[in-house]
């Protein structure tokens, strides 16, 4: 797996003093390095047949929300008081 992602990293830098692995990993996040290795590997994995789709959900962290998508009309609602002829 590791040789196909290390060609997807940023080049490394040139040893800064106080260079931490938090600001390394910011850059790759950045660089968008995250998103090439899971569809890198995903793509992998399903080509050796290691998937099982049948499994798979849709979650908002992999698909964009549709811009312009009209919100949803408030219903009244139809409990919580006695109609005018019980009172």
């Amino acid at each position: 797996m590791w040789a196909l992602i290390e060609p997807l990293l940023p080049p490394r830098p040139e040893r800064p003093p106080g260079q931490t692995c938090r600001r390394r990993l910011d850059r790759w996040q950045q660089a968008g390095a995250f998103d090439r290795f899971h569809r890198i590997l995903l793509a992998a994995l399903n080509t050796a047949g290691e998937l099982d789709w049948t499994r798979a959900c849709v979650d908002g962290s992999h698909v964009r929300a549709k811009k312009g998508e009209t919100r949803p009309v408030r219903r009244r609602s139809t409990g919580g008081r006695l109609a005018a002829n019980t009172i």
